[in-house]
C-alpha cells in the first residue's frame, strides 16, 4: 500500500477518468476487470486506510492536520485505481479555503431540497478541484434530543425531512465526486458514543431511525458509514442486522459501508462477516488480522471480492463522464460560491418573534449591538467538521457594512450594566447571544488512547518516538486542536446570556434577540421580555451579511423550525450524556409532544414572516386510495400581505384509526414556495401510499386500509391547518 502525498491533485480518479459516460453494465464490466486483475493482498489493500497507523494518527492529532489533506484508501498505482480519497464535511469541505456554508441544521430550517442540492453541486465541485474524491459530510443522523453535541450536523427531528435535504446534498455532491451518508445507525448521543448501547425494537429502528438513510441509499449515494455505538448488543460497525440485513440485502444498497475513523470497529472477522467494506482511515486492524482469516477459510473468499468490486464500482463509476480540466483551483471558495454562502445563510434565518413589527428595521440611525458573539467568527463545531475559510462575515461586520459604522453601537456584554446604558440611547438593542464549538460538538473524551490503546499496531522501531509522544499524554481533544465540545450541559443559555438579555430589554423596549445555536434553546427565562426573536444558527462564512439582510428587509425571512423549541426539558425524551445503555422508541420532538398534549414554545415547522400568509382550497385527487397508489393534494397558497417572501407548506398525515399507536400528525411531504405581494399558486405535495405504512415485527411494513387524514400546515401546532379525510383499500 502506499503512503498519500500531502500535495493535491486535480487527477482525484487518475487512470479511471475519462470525458465518456459509461452506462451501468459497462461500469459493472470495467470493475469486474480491474478486480480480475488484483492480487489477493491488492484486494484485501483496497479494505483500509494506506496510511500508516502512528505517524497518521500523529498527524490527524496535529493542530489542522484532519483537513490538510485527502485521506486515501486502496490506492493500486500500478493499475491507475487512485483509492477513495476522503474529505469531512458538512458545513463545506474542511480544507482550507472552501466555502463555508451554515450548519447543516440551519440548511434544514430552510426547507428546501433544490436549495441543498446546489450546496452540494459547490461543494463536490471544490472537492474535486482540491484533488479528493470522496464526501463524507452527508450527516442524517436523528435528533432526538436537543443537547446532542453534533446536533448541528444534521438537519433536525424529522425522518421525512432528513431524507430529502440528506438525498438532496448527496445528488449534488454526485455531480462531481462519491458521497457518503452517516453515521448508521442510532448516533445521536455524544459523549458516550464510544460506549454506549442503544436498545430499539423494530417498529422505532425502521419507522424513526432508517427511514431516512434509506431515502439516501435510494438516491444512489456511493458510500455509508456506520457508526461508533452499539446497536442492540453489537457495534454498528460490525453488525450484521444492519450492514447486511437491511442495507444490503433489505435495501439492495450496491454502494459500499466504511468504518467511522479509527475506532469504528473492535473485531476483524466480526466485521468483515458483517458487511463493513473499509476501514478507516489508517492501516490497523483488517491490514494485519484479514489476510490470516482468509487462509484459515474463517472469511470466505467471496467476501473479499464483494467488497472490493463495491469500492471499485464506485471510483469507475465517478470517474467517468467528468475531466480534470472542469476542477480548476480557483473554483475554491470563489465569489460565486460565496455569494451561495449568504444566500443560504439568510434562508436559513427563522423569525421566532416580531411583536409591534420591530422588524424589520428602517431609517436606524443608532444601533446598539451587543454581545461577544457579535464581533467574533462562529462557524460551528471545532471536531470533524471544522473548516478553514478565508475570511468569516461577523454579525458586527454585517451590520456596519449595510447601516455604516457611525450607526452601529458595539458593546461585548462583558459587563451587562454598562451594556444597558449603551442600548438605554439607542433606537433598537440588537443581543447576540448563544453558543460555540466551546458548548457544543465532537468529543473526544480524554481517556480514548487509553482506552483503545490495546487495539493499536505494535510500532515499528522507527515509529516508536511517535507512539511514545502519543501514548503517554492521554490528552485527547486537546492535542488535536479540537474544542471541548460534546452534549450541550444545558437546554438554557448560559446565565450570563440571559442575564444580558434581561439587562437590555428592561432599558429598551426594542430589543430583539439573535440565537448563534446548533438546535433548540429553551427561552421561557426572557422571551416575554423582548419584542423580537431571530434564529441565525452557525451561519457561515457570510452570515453576517445574511443577518443584515434579513434585519433590515432586504430578504423577508423564509425559515422554519427543523426541531421542537420546548418549553420544559421534562417534555424531552430521557436523556444522559454519560449513559452506557439506552433506549429509542418512537417518541420524541413533536410526536411526543402532541402525544403527551404538551404545546411547543416554538413548534416544529413554525417561523414568522414580514408578509401574510395564506391558505385555502385544500383538494385530494382521489378520497380512496388503493395500497400502491398515490396521494396526491393541492392547496392554494397566497401571498395577501405586502412583500415577496417564502413560505413552506407541509403535509401531515393522521391515521387515527389504527390498530397500532401512532403518532398524532407525522410529516410525509413539503414544498417551499416564493411568492409575489398578492400572488396566490397552487402547490401541489405528494406521497406514495406505501409511506403510510408501519413496520410489524413478524410480518414486515404493513398499509392499514382504515380512513385517514390529510392536513396541510404551516406548523406541526397549526390550529388552522386545513385537512381532508381519505381511505385506503
Amino acid at each position: 500500500m502506499t503512503t498519500p502525498s500531502s500535495s493535491t491533485s486535480t487527477a482525484a480518479f487518475g487512470a479511471l477518468e475519462t470525458a465518456s459516460a459509461l452506462t451501468d453494465t459497462q461500469i459493472d464490466a470495467r470493475a469486474r476487470e480491474l478486480l480480475a486483475q488484483l492480487t489477493l493482498d491488492e484486494k484485501l489493500g483496497l479494505m483500509d486506510g494506506d496510511t500508516p497507523f502512528w505517524p497518521g494518527l500523529a498527524e490527524m492529532m496535529a493542530p489542522g492536520g484532519y483537513g490538510s489533506r485527502p485521506w486515501v484508501a486502496g490506492a493500486v498505482p500500478r493499475l491507475g485505481i487512485p483509492g477513495v480519497r476522503f474529505v469531512d464535511g458538512p458545513r463545506g469541505i474542511i480544507i482550507k479555503g472552501a466555502t463555508t456554508f451554515p450548519v447543516s441544521m440551519a440548511r434544514g430550517a430552510a426547507w428546501d431540497p433544490a436549495l441543498e442540492e446546489r450546496i452540494g453541486d459547490v461543494i463536490g465541485r471544490e472537492l474535486r478541484a482540491l484533488g479528493g474524491n470522496f464526501f463524507g459530510g452527508v450527516c442524517i443522523n436523528l435528533l432526538r434530543h436537543p443537547a446532542w453535541g453534533r446536533a448541528q450536523e444534521t438537519y433536525g427531528e424529522d425522518p421525512r425531512h432528513l431524507g430529502a435535504l440528506g438525498a438532496a446534498l448527496a445528488r449534488g455532491v454526485q455531480r462531481h465526486v462519491m458521497a457518503c451518508v452517516k453515521h448508521y445507525a442510532l448516533n445521536s448521543m455524544e459523549n458516550s458514543r464510544f460506549r454506549v448501547d442503544v436498545t430499539i425494537d423494530a417498529r422505532a429502528l425502521h419507522e424513526v431511525y432508517l427511514p431516512h438513510f434509506k431515502a439516501v441509499v435510494d438516491a444512489g449515494v456511493a458510500a455509508v458509514m456506520s457508526a461508533y455505538n452499539s446497536v442492540n448488543g453489537e457495534w454498528a460497525g460490525q453488525n450484521r442486522p444492519l450492514l447486511t440485513g437491511v442495507l444490503k440485502e433489505e435495501w439492495g444498497f450496491a454502494g459500499f459501508v466504511m468504518t467511522d475513523f479509527i475506532f469504528g470497529m473492535r473485531d476483524s472477522l466480526k466485521t468483515a462477516l458483517a458487511g463493513q467494506d473499509i476501514e478507516m482511515p489508517f492501516s490497523m486492524h483488517l491490514q494485519r488480522e484479514l489476510k490470516p482469516l482468509v487462509e484459515q477459510g474463517k472469511v470466505p473468499l467471496a467476501r473479499i471480492d464483494d467488497a472490493a468490486l463495491r469500492i471499485l464500482r464506485q471510483q469507475v463509476r465517478f470517474g467517468q463522464g467528468r475531466v480534470a480540466s472542469d476542477y480548476a483551483r480557483e473554483v475554491v471558495g470563489c465569489a460565486a460560491h460565496r455569494q451561495l454562502a449568504r444566500e443560504v445563510a439568510a434562508k436559513s434565518i427563522v423569525l421566532l418573534k416580531n411583536d409591534d413589527a420591530v422588524l424589520p428595521l428602517a431609517g436606524i440611525r443608532r444601533l446598539a449591538l451587543v454581545g461577544r458573539l457579535a464581533g467574533v467568527p462562529n462557524t460551528g463545531d471545532g471536531g470533524s467538521s471544522n473548516t478553514q475559510p478565508d475570511h468569516v462575515v461577523t454579525p458586527l461586520e454585517g451590520l456596519r457594512a449595510a447601516l455604516g459604522d457611525e450607526a452601529i453601537f458595539f458593546d461585548d456584554g462583558s459587563d451587562p450594566a454598562r451594556a444597558a446604558k449603551s442600548a438605554a440611547n439607542a433606537e433598537v438593542a440588537v443581543v447576540v447571544v448563544g453558543f460555540t464549538h466551546a458548548d457544543e460538538g465532537e468529543y473526544i473524551p480524554p481517556d480514548m488512547i487509553p482506552m483503545f490503546a490495546p487495539s493499536f499496531p505494535k510500532p515499528t522501531p522507527a515509529e516508536e518516538p511517535i507512539a511514545k509522544k502519543i501514548l503517554p499524554g492521554h490528552q485527547g481533544q486537546q492535542e488535536g486542536g479540537f474544542s471541548p465540545g460534546g452534549d450541550r450541559e444545558r437546554l438554557t443559555l448560559h446565565p450570563r446570556d440571559e442575564q444580558l438579555i434581561l439587562a437590555v430589554a428592561a432599558v429598551n423596549p426594542r430589543t430583539i434577540v439573535v440565537l448563534m445555536v446548533g438546535s433548540a434553546v429553551i427561552t421561557e427565562a426572557w422571551r416575554e421580555r423582548v419584542k423580537g426573536i431571530v434564529v441565525l444558527w452557525y451561519p457561515g462564512m457570510e452570515g453576517g451579511h445574511a443577518l443584515a439582510d434579513v434585519l433590515l428587509g432586504r430578504v423577508n425571512p423564509g425559515g422554519r423550525l427543523p426541531c421542537t423549541f420546548p418549553r420544559r426539558a421534562e417534555d424531552l425524551p430521557f436523556f444522559d450524556r454519560n449513559a452506557t445503555k439506552i433506549t429509542y422508541d418512537l417518541w420524541h420532538g413533536y410526536r411526543k409532544l402532541a402525544r403527551d398534549g404538551v404545546a411547543a414554545a416554538f413548534p416544529f415547522g413554525f417561523g414568522l414572516s414580514y408578509t401574510v400568509w395564506k391558505l385555502a382550497n385544500l383538494q385530494l385527487a382521489s378520497p380512496v386510495l388503493a395500497v400502491g397508489a398515490t396521494l396526491q393534494a393541492t392547496v392554494d397558497v397566497t401571498n395577501a400581505g405586502p412583500v415577496a417572501g417564502d413560505e413552506v407548506v407541509q403535509l401531515y398525515v393522521s391515521a387515527r384509526g389504527s390498530r397500532v399507536e401512532r403518532a398524532v400528525r407525522e410529516l410525509k411531504a413539503f414544498v417551499r414556495v416564493s411568492l409575489d405581494p398578492g400572488e396566490t399558486r397552487q402547490v401541489k405535495l405528494s406521497m406514495p401510499v406505501a409511506d403510510l405504512a408501519y413496520r410489524d415485527e413478524a410480518r414486515g411494513w404493513v398499509v392499514e386500509t382504515i380512513a385517514y387524514e390529510a392536513i396541510i400546515a404551516r406548523h406541526a401546532e397549526d390550529n388552522a391547518a386545513l385537512s381532508a379525510a381519505f381511505r385506503v383499500g
